[in-house]
């Protein structure tokens, strides 16, 4: 039987719709975004993990809102600063994500795909699918089921 290894993320390509994170630049697939919204109000969950910020009423629809800080292993968001919202849709439900501020769709081709950096460690590592060199940014490309839990 041959070793087992780790398989190596598929390379992905299209569009990405970008957003900041603590000063880095992120990247999710298109086809998962939802919908993007100004800072809304959480309502606390007692007693969920750290990285479940709370939950938020999208027209009428009760959605988790995920702190990617947390996830991601960065500082918290300074006081007096309000996030973003990103909602994406997996396997039908809706989840929302706790970003800096939104940037731009950009196309991005698979043969720029690249393994995630060696500088990335700990809970960031498991999250990103890969990286895109662009002009003087490295753009990585998260990993949206796994940075939701799903």
């Amino acid at each position: 039987m041959p070793p087992t290894t780790e398989a190596a993320a598929p390379a992905i390509g299209g569009q990405l719709a970008t957003f900041w994170l603590d000063g880095d630049l992120y990247g999710i697939e298109v086809a998962h975004v939802q919908e993007v919204l100004k800072s809304q109000g959480l309502t606390r969950v007692p007693l969920a993990p750290a990285a479940v910020a709370g939950l938020i009423n999208l027209r009428g629809q009760v959605v988790t809102a995920i702190e990617l800080r947390e996830r991601l292993g960065r500082p918290r968001r300074p006081e007096g600063t309000d996030a973003v919202v990103i909602v994406v849709r997996l396997h039908g439900e809706a989840v929302s994500l706790l970003v800096d501020a939104i940037a731009d769709v950009v196309d991005v081709d698979p043969a720029d795909f690249e393994a995630p950096p060696d500088t990335l460690d700990g809970s960031a590592r498991e999250l990103i699918r890969g990286a895109f060199k662009l002009d003087g940014q490295l753009l990585l490309a998260l990993d949206v089921q796994k940075a939701v839990g799903a």
